[in-house]
């Protein structure tokens, strides 16, 4: 039975022929599945790339997108800036003459969430150089670091502390063609020295700004400028420092829109040279006041106050030992309907850089006029002044125009 059995199952073994057609078959069978899998392999990996494609694309239209809106917000990816002032003045009257007062190119760098740069370089008059009416100054030049929060210091070439237009003097944030006389000539706008200043907030509603710096080196050899506060200004160019200035500002915001600040300023020796020191104490006061009184419509009201105290026999003798002045400026701004702004202003001025000698010095100014803003960064405007001078023959009644603009 065995043998039978046996016997049988040999029968049913293929033979070695047929074995071999079964590999082949098998074979081609193992072949097309792989060839199979290889194109489904293929158009994996190629659907794959076009999904990365496709995602690289949507990233780059959504960085396209979000770069667009953050320039149309006014925002910058880049950590540098720039923008800058200019001022083109018509005088008629005796002095009769047009001048792009000046143009300032401002430039500032952010290093890092703690650490920026300031810049500001201005032409002045147009032309510089030998026998030209012009200067190129640089005016701004300085590093500011927040040491908290609240608190900043700032080293370098930067703008004293004092008044309301010695730091923010854009053409279209005042009225006027020109700047007013009595910063220009007491305080003296625009001052700036080298140094080290720290500004803070003290509370909700008072901020205060510390500076020590080079001071003024006013002339004594020459009489007619012999301490007189603007002609000390050195720009910090070669600048002498035999005595530092101090100067303390604190500012008070109770309310929107109001703003009361008060400054200090000492140096030991306002002429750095002369064989009797020259003490000097500036003290300013003023207020800075914008009332909304309706949506469209803006009161406005600003004054001033400012004197320096000179401590020496010479400044005395010349009567240059206080020197003083003030000014009010009322002021109204209606908005139109397209954006556009037109204002008017009335300004009474006093400044007297002799204020200490016994015979009348003092010079007085009356303007009125007009500021048009098609843009709240642009402004044309338009004044008349009216002089009332100790010295007549310096009187110069005027009517003035001018074009300014800030970016």
């Amino acid at each position: 039975m065995l043998l039978a059995a046996s016997s049988s199952f040999a029968q049913e073994m293929p033979s070695q022929a047929e074995m071999w057609e079964m590999i082949q078959k098998q074979q081609e069978q193992i072949s097309r599945m792989e060839k199979l899998l290889g194109e489904t392999t293929q158009a994996v990996t190629q659907t794959t790339e076009k999904v990365e494609e496709t995602g690289q694309k949507v990233e780059a239209t959504v960085m396209a997108m979000e770069e667009v809106l953050d320039t149309s917000a006014g925002r910058s990816s880049s950590p540098t800036s720039i923008g800058g002032y200019g001022e083109l003045h018509y005088n008629a009257g005796e002095t009769d003459q047009i001048d792009f007062h000046r143009f300032v190119l401002f430039t500032s760098h952010e290093f890092n969430d703690s650490i920026r740069f300031f810049s500001e370089l201005e032409v002045e008059h147009s032309l510089s150089g030998n026998g030209k009416p012009g200067e190129v100054e640089l005016e701004q030049a300085f590093l500011e670091f927040d040491m908290t929060e609240i608190t900043t210091a700032t080293v370098g070439l930067q703008l004293v502390p004092v008044g309301i237009m010695n730091e923010t003097h854009e053409p279209p944030t005042f009225y006027g063609v020109e700047r007013n006389n009595v910063e220009k000539n007491i305080i003296p706008a625009t001052w700036w020295e080298a140094g080290v200043k720290f500004s803070g907030n003290l509370g909700e509603t008072i901020r205060y700004d510390a500076m020590i710096h080079s001071g003024l080196e006013t002339p004594i050899s020459d009489s007619s400028k012999a301490f007189d506060i603007r002609s000390g200004r050195q720009k910090v160019a070669k600048a002498t420092w035999k005595n530092a200035a101090y100067t303390g500002r604190l500012t008070w915001m109770p309310i929107a829109g109001v703003k009361l600040g008060a400054s200090v300023q000492y140096q030991s020796d306002l002429t750095q040279a002369s064989s009797e020191p020259t003490s000097a104490t500036l003290f300013t006061a003023h207020a800075d006041i914008k009332h909304q009184v309706s949506t469209k419509n803006e009161l406005g009201f600003r004054a001033l106050y400012a004197q320096w105290n000179l401590d020496s026999n010479e400044a005395e003798l010349l009567g240059k030992d206080i020197q003083r002045g003030w000014y009010l400026e009322p002021s109204f701004k209606h908005n139109l309907d397209n954006g556009h702004a037109i204002g008017v202003f009335a300004r009474y001025s006093m400044w007297d850089n002799e204020a200490g000698s016994v015979i009348n010095t003092e010079n007085k100014q009356t303007s009125f006029g007009v500021n048009y803003w098609p843009h709240q960064n642009v402004v044309l405007k338009a004044d008349y002044q009216i002089d009332n001078y100790a010295n007549v023959s310096k009187e110069d009644n005027r009517f003035n125009l001018g074009m300014g603009l800030q970016f």
